[in-house]
């Protein structure tokens, strides 16, 4: 059967899936419990009746499986894909946005982005162990009204364990066992502890991680690698003091080291290897008050990324580099009346960039204000509406303003009608906006390209209408969206050239997008000891400037996730992506379609010990390392896991 016929049969079972959910009357049973999400208003909701398409990993869903990184940790989420941006490496894509277009948050505090000055960069993603996970929420769709810049795509907002009044923590450790003789092994240990310092006043809480990777050799030519070599160290301490019950004080220091190695093919057809150090250090201190009259939240918090890269040929990198965010912001919510929620803050950043190519000095800074306003609205006893927006402003260009609307209807309490309106933004990078960047290293040698003060942001209209449906056994969801992009950044080819044998290129405002698509889901406790989880992403992105396909984006993706538990210490799970076709050029073969098969057990030893267990790629897809021409990224092919979990 043909892959398009594969694609249409995935599409029909998951809408009949939904239909059914919808349809099903089982109000004879208890409504599952619905996670809780902070990052669609900043308070705290049910997903569920939350203004936006949001998905939740549970963190404890984390720590039964191989996560090395977060890209594995949002693997298979509707909507969701694992972007190549070279080198092996990854990047989160939420609805067919570039992966640069989705803010990364650590408990509502923005991460610097490295993309944005090295290429193939993927050092947002290693950082933070999966021990120290509560949660990670998705928001798919803009959300630059609440958290400005780099919100075009979407936002992954990861919510950290916090102390308690009780002790706890817990130990884990895995190994990931490739089943071919080209190395590409995992190993993982990290632990967690949490508890009160003085009870009812001051916690702490302690996490740290260990990771590593042996490089993954090129089946077509065993001395390269196909994914690099990695080690990786994190490790952090906080403190929590509550002097009296309406205030909280957070004080917080987390550090990470990460390294990266790889042996590399050059245009003069000689091997060389290339390693990169990085280190991240990020400091927050934060105050919460519960007034009774309303909420207050103060934050001042900073974020550093290093890099230092070396070349065993000597030719010259692209660093040093240093990243550096600093930020100020707070809020206030209060009730007005009891039909309106407001929501009022502000936020101050300074961000710093140091390269030997952002300008003469090697240094780039700017400073970024902003207000935001959002105010939730209760029409009646089943309507509710949503309004906010962020005016941010860029000393470079100016003022940017990103509205957004959320209308709810809750026709029963367990169906929920949602429709929402949006606009976001994403400012050009410090090297985009320079106009004594430079930079010799592209087109292999070829080509300098140079920065354009006259950029403008690139920005997304988004639109989405869906419902979501969950009442006893039964959960469904059904979303359509559509995302008009403007004012994409590209590199453009300049007709002439100063320096003669080269290429000359600037960056321009240049292409237009239309991404739009249909999200589905559905899950089904079909006994108390079976349940099946479902999703299907439908999206058609096109590059309206070319009126093209946009590149390595599947019209088609499903997951699916069969489980059985047969006693209360044992359960086991299969589960299956399918990946659909990929447009590449108007010269080059579709990339094909794939599945991926993995069966994973867990086994609960005693109440406070857990063995894990599974075989990933089951059917052993090869991908990259049987064809590099079609595939980008490297799979390692079948691999056995195995791990352990000790709590108290």
């Amino acid at each position: 059967m043909s892959s398009k016929h594969n694609a249409v049969r995935l599409c029909l079972l998951a809408l009949n899936a939904w239909a059914v959910g919808v349809s099903a009357q089982v109000s004879d049973q208890v409504n599952l419990l619905q996670p809780i999400v902070v990052t669609a208003t900043t308070s705290a909701r049910n997903a569920g009746d939350a203004p936006a398409s949001v998905t939740v990993v549970d963190g404890l869903s984390l720590r039964r499986r191989p996560v090395n990184d977060l890209a594995d940790a949002l693997r298979g989420l509707v909507g969701v894909d694992l972007e190549d941006t070279g080198l092996g490496r990854r990047g989160i894509s939420i609805r067919g946005m570039s992966s640069e277009h989705t803010l990364m948050l650590v408990d509502g505090q923005r991460i610097n982005a490295s993309s944005s000055a090295i290429a193939h960069s993927d050092f947002e993603l290693g950082w933070m162990p999966a021990e120290a996970i509560e949660r990670v929420e998705v928001v798919r769709g803009p959300m630059s009204s609440l958290y400005g810049s780099d919100a075009l795509g979407g936002v992954v907002n990861i919510i950290t364990r916090s102390a308690t009044d009780r002790w706890q923590g817990s130990v884990s450790g895995h190994a990931l066992i490739t089943d071919h003789g080209l190395d590409g092994n995992q190993y993982k240990s990290g632990f967690y502890l949490g508890g009160p310092l003085v009870p009812g006043k001051l916690g702490i809480n302690v996490w740290g991680e260990y990771r590593y990777r042996d490089a993954l050799q090129d089946a077509a030519m065993p001395g390269l690698t196909a994914l690099d070599q990695q080690r990786a160290k994190t490790g952090h301490v906080g403190l929590s003091w509550t002097p009296d019950a309406r205030q909280r004080i957070d004080l917080s220091a987390s550090a990470g080291n990460e390294d990266q190695e790889g042996v590399r093919g050059s245009s003069a057809a000689t091997l060389y290897t290339a390693r990169n150090d990085v280190q991240r250090r990020r400091y927050a201190l934060s105050h919460t008050g519960d007034w009774g009259w309303g909420e207050t939240q103060l934050r001042v918090y900073r974020s550093t990324l290093e890099r230092e890269t070396w070349r065993s040929d000597g030719v010259d990198t692209s660093g040093p580099n240093r990243f550096v965010d600093t930020v100020g912001d707070g809020r206030v919510s209060f009730a007005l009346g009891e039909s309106h929620t407001l929501t009022l803050g502000a936020e101050t950043r300074r961000e710093t960039l140091e390269d030997p190519s952002v300008n003469r000095a090697g240094r780039k800074s700017l400073t970024h204000y902003a207000l935001f306003a959002q105010d939730e609205i209760l029409l009646g006893e089943r309507w509710e509406l949503v309004l906010g927006s962020r005016f941010d402003h860029h000393e470079d260009y100016g003022w940017e303003t990103s509205p957004r609307a959320y209308l709810m209807f809750h026709a029963t309490d367990a169906l929920t009608f949602k429709a929402g309106a949006g606009r976001g933004f994403k400012a050009p990078s410090l090297k985009q906006l320079s106009p004594e960047y430079e930079s010799w290293a592209a087109m292999g040698g070829r080509g300098i390209i140079r920065g354009n003060p006259e950029l403008k942001p690139e920005t997304n209209r988004s639109y989405e209408l869906g419902a979501d449906y969950e009442q006893g056994r039964w959960s469904a969801s059904a979303m359509l969206f559509r995302n008009d992009v403007r004012n994409l950044i590209e590199t453009v080819r300049q007709p002439s050239c100063d320096v003669r044998g080269r290429v000359c290129l600037e960056y321009e405002n240049l292409s237009r997008a239309r991404l739009q698509g249909l999200e589905l889901t559905a899950g089904v406790d079909i006994s108390p000891k079976w349940r099946l989880d479902t999703n299907y992403t439908y999206l058609d992105a096109r590059d309206l400037t070319n009126d093209e396909r946009l590149a390595d984006r599947s019209r088609h993706r499903a997951n699916a996730t069969l489980g059985w538990t047969p006693t209360e210490q044992l359960a086991t799970r299969v589960r299956v992506e399918y990946i659909g076709e990929q447009y590449r050029s108007a010269i080059l073969d579709e990339r094909s379609a794939y599945t991926l098969l993995h069966w994973y057990v867990d086994y609960e030893v005693h109440r406070n010990l857990s063995l894990h267990a599974g075989i990933e790629n089951l059917t052993d897809k090869r991908l990259a390392n049987d064809d590099a021409s079609i595939y980008g990224r490297a799979d390692e092919g079948r691999r056995y896991f195995i791990g352990l979990t000790a709590s108290f």
